[in-house]
């Protein structure tokens, strides 16, 4: 057989593209950070110690209600009744989101190269995500929280996304997902008035998550590099409109109900809170410099980023 017709899986690392090598090579580094520091939440979280209710469960600063005259007016119990019911509905909306994401990556990687170190990569982030749903669904029942879930419609258009999405649609909207929990991740697990177990719990989270977005960002570029003009003009609206989805769906208007407040109030301040909002811009704005770089802020898309706060 002539070398013309060997085929791109067995060629040795030195005859593949440049751009190929350099993604596998992205992919067998990230595979060594995870053997080197990789957590067991079943191990690592103290999860035997009885919830201690002085504790937030998110930085109050992060919460839908901080900075609204209603804020004012709750006792410190009801506050931290509140972050811990919004942190639990966080984490509830991460395992929704974590189980398309486990979905769409073993579709995407389904019968190609196993020997590929981006196959493999594919595999531990699954795996990293079993971990992280069981931890999230472990913090979430510790928290005292009922079991929060999407709005029905969100959870539809969740089922249609993850049969349906593919190439750099799959990989952003995984990549935008994670981005809005990471910064509110990072404020939460070095807050001393967070209860610890729920610190610990964001730690891991961020620690490994930071792997995962790298993985998305090359993935993204990759497939954009093939992507004619039409595809990423709709793929850029597809992104937006799962990222309104996602950020919708963080905290469950049940959370307010859960921590004996008035419901219809506490909506309409929320939805009305400029602080939250301005919260939620500042933690996308790397976000929205990589969607920008990859020409994915298209003026349809930035009406959905729009509604949804993020720039």
């Amino acid at each position: 057989m002539g070398s013309s017709t060997v085929r791109s899986q067995d060629r040795h690392p030195s005859e593949e593209p440049q751009h190929e090598h350099q993604q596998r090579s992205v992919a067998a580094r990230l595979l060594g950070s995870a053997a080197r520091l990789q957590y067991d939440p079943a191990t690592e979280v103290d999860w035997d110690t009885p919830l201690d209710k002085r504790f937030h469960g998110a930085s109050p600063e992060w919460s839908t209600l901080y900075g609204t005259a209603y804020w004012g007016e709750l006792t410190e119990e009801q506050r931290t009744e509140l972050t811990r019911q919004e942190a639990a509905s966080v984490a509830s909306t991460g395992i929704w989101f974590e189980m398309i994401l486990q979905q769409m990556l073993l579709r995407d990687w389904y019968a190609k190269d196993p020997t590929d170190p981006r196959f493999q990569w594919a595999l531990t982030e699954v795996a990293d995500e079993c971990r992280h749903s069981i931890m999230f669904a472990r913090g979430a029942a510790k928290l005292g929280a009922p079991p929060y879930r999407p709005h029905r419609a969100a959870v539809e258009l969740g089922r249609a996304f993850k049969t349906l999405a593919f190439g750099e649609a799959a990989y952003a909207a995984i990549l935008v997902a994670e981005e809005v929990l990471d910064v509110m991740q990072r404020d939460w697990m070095r807050d001393e008035r967070v209860v610890p177990f729920v610190r610990t719990i964001n730690n891991i989270h961020v620690v490994e998550e930071s792997r995962h977005m790298k993985f998305a960002r090359d993935e993204t570029r990759k497939h954009l590099a093939r992507a004619g003009r039409a595809r990423r003009h709709f793929h850029a609206l597809v992104i937006a409109i799962a990222a309104w989805v996602i950020v919708g769906s963080m905290v469950n208007p049940r959370v307010y109900a859960e921590a004996g407040l008035d419901v219809r109030r506490a909506l309409a301040e929320a939805r009305a809170n400029e602080h939250h909002k301005s919260m939620m811009r500042a933690s996308c704005s790397g976000l929205m410099e990589f969607l920008a770089s990859c020409g994915l802020l298209t003026r349809p898309a930035l009406a959905f980023y729009r509604r949804a706060h993020l720039i």
